[in-house]
């Protein structure tokens, strides 16, 4: 039997097992969307913009472990998903991005809505295709998935013109795994590089564990929790891996970096034997290379890609593989090895724990003015340490980091490699589709939230019921921080001078708004939303203090033990 090949798009998807998309429809895909008028195998939810429907499809993707889909038409349709498909790219996150095209014969003409797609998306997707012809379309897409689950995760394009959506081919569902010859990803670790990583662990005496979002997309948090039971180092998070190992483990020494703690910059600086797995030493997370590379260390670097591996930083034992597979070998190894001995790390530890008296995350708490540290630690007592946390880019999302304590991988979600301002929302809407009934809380600022505010209609239409945590201090926080300490107070278009009020908005979209500006009445609030407005959204407006920095922090260009811990290190 012949299919039409938006008959085929649609039966592709639903063979794949995808269950919700993301879109926003337009004149290339209404063939593609009459075909999804017509069944009733997954749900299509409409937002208000592209770019929010690559960001949910990639929330989706981060807080469920499958792959996530959206769908947009060409021309800008296509050219609003790239903010979304960077951002998945920089956090290797698997989604699937179908796009139309103008018809082939049209391609290159400038015929209305084209855009050279291919080209524009090519450096920030991990492959994308072009379908020619109707009779590729469902290998095509088929490999699409395979190729955004499998190795290094990431965002995968297919770019479909309009005539091919409406051209006819017989369609089969595939039974055999795909299988591509250009493209096979490393899945077993070597087996002699990893006995000289365990052997080079079990003789150190001051290792540390330092791991990233490869951990979390790998489902590998209960191996890498096994084997830190195991060793008895002290471990470190990265902004991507939070919640890998649970923040109440007491290996755990907090986030690294540059608004990292104390205690895990100093242990990464200082270790004898670093072991780093599916982390990329990232400029954030290590500072300058020359400086980090002054303390003589041994490194062992476990990652499924290949390319990252010795990227930024000389390591002295690579190990390419998936990161579950690897540590399961690993932990086996160490234990026919005879395991490790705990007690040779009892002068390290009495280190960190020196290192951990300084108490680097200490703020000053307030009866006047609300400040931000103390929303976010209110926000884990009313939920329990238990929400889903999507975030916005800022200092919100460096306190929200900080103070929430994640004791489960694939709850915090946010943009980390690229930094986008705007996600917020979005991904709550992502998440909340996967994890149905899940408590969500969106925590953003005042400038973040407006760039995709839009999507509090789509919120009030499906009846997703985030709660918005707007810390609201009327400036570009981050911004202005950088501005105080680097550019001498001078805060260049960082004071935002014409905020909407927050609660109308929020009422106008059908939502329920508050805004707070006693300290007292913070937790209050959050009991309130999470518990009388459980089945709304409502959008919290915390006036918070206008002057508060994110601390510890590193400067750009600066080392990792170059730390300012306050403004009295200014």
């Amino acid at each position: 039997m012949e299919y039409t090949g938006a008959e085929i798009v649609v039966r592709c998807l639903a063979d794949e097992g995808v269950e919700h998309i993301f879109g926003y429809p337009g004149g290339a895909v209404l063939y593609i969307y009459d075909e999804i008028f017509k069944q009733d195998r997954f749900q299509h939810i409409l937002v208000r913009h592209e770019q929010a429907a690559v960001h949910a499809a990639d929330a989706y993707s981060r807080s469920s472990n499958k792959v996530g889909v959206a769908l947009v038409t060409s021309g800008p349709g296509a050219t609003n998903a790239v903010t979304g498909l960077t951002t998945a790219y920089t956090d290797s996150i698997p989604m699937v991005v179908i796009s139309g095209q103008v018809p082939t014969a049209a391609i290159g003409e400038d015929a209305f809505q084209e855009c050279d797609t291919v080209g524009i998306t090519r450096p920030c997707v991990k492959h994308n295709f072009l379908v020619k012809d109707v009779k590729d379309l469902a290998e095509t897409l088929q490999r699409a998935f395979y190729i955004a689950r499998s190795g290094r995760p990431g965002p995968v394009l297919v770019d479909i013109p309009k005539d091919i959506t409406i051209a006819r081919c017989k369609y089969e569902p595939r039974t055999a795994p795909v299988v591509m010859r250009s493209y096979t990803p490393v899945i077993k670790g070597h087996q002699g590089q990893i006995k000289k990583a365990v052997q080079m662990l079990r003789n150190a005496e001051r290792p540390m564990i330092y791991t990233g979002g490869g951990v979390v997309l790998a489902n590998a948090s209960e191996e890498l929790t096994r084997l830190v039971d195991m060793v008895g180092a002290p471990c470190t998070n990265t902004l991507m891996g939070l919640g890998a190992l649970p923040a109440s483990h007491p290996s755990f020494v907090g986030m690294p970096g540059m608004h990292g703690t104390y205690e895990a910059n100093m242990a990464m600086q200082h270790c004898d034997v670093l072991l780093a797995i599916g982390a990329r030493f990232d400029d954030r997370v290590i500072g300058n290379p020359k400086h980090f590379a002054q303390n003589a260390r041994k490194i062992i670097h476990i990652d499924v890609d290949p390319s990252s591996i010795s990227k930024r930083v000389k390591v002295d034992v690579p190990i390419v593989g998936d990161v579950r597979d690897v540590l399961g070998d690993f932990i086996q190894l160490l234990e026919a090895a005879g395991g490790f001995d705990r007690s040779r790390l009892e002068p390290w530890w009495e280190q960190v724990n020196t290192w951990r008296e300084r108490d680097c995350l200490r703020y000053t708490p307030s009866d006047e003015v609300i400040k931000p540290q103390s929303v976010i630690e209110a926000l884990w007592e009313v939920t329990g340490g238990e929400a889903f946390v999507t975030s916005d880019v800022g200092q919100h999302q460096m306190w929200a980091a900080q103070y929430y304590g994640f004791n489960k991988p694939r709850r915090w979600i946010n943009s980390g490699g690229l930094g986008t301002m705007g996600v917020g929302l979005p991904y709550a809407m992502g998440v909340q589709m996967a994890n149905p009934g899940a408590d969500v809380a969106v925590i953003t600022g005042e400038g973040s939230i407006q760039m995709n505010i839009q999507e509090l209609s789509t919120c009030f239409q499906y009846h997703f019921t985030p709660k918005i945590i707007c810390l609201n201090n009327r400036y570009l926080g981050m911004v202005r921080q950088w501005q105080e300490i680097d550019y001498g107070s001078r805060y260049s278009e960082s004071y935002m001078d014409a905020l909407p009020d927050f609660v109308k908005l929020a009422e106008a979209y059908g939502h329920v708004g508050m805004r707070i500006e006693n300290p007292a009445d913070v937790k209050p609030a959050l009991q309130d939303a999470y518990g009388k407005y459980r089945d709304r959204l409502v959008f919290l407006d915390f006036i918070t203090d206008q002057s508060e920095n994110v601390w510890p922090m590193v400067k750009a260009g600066k080392g990792l033990t170059e730390m300012l811990l306050g403004s009295e290190d200014l």
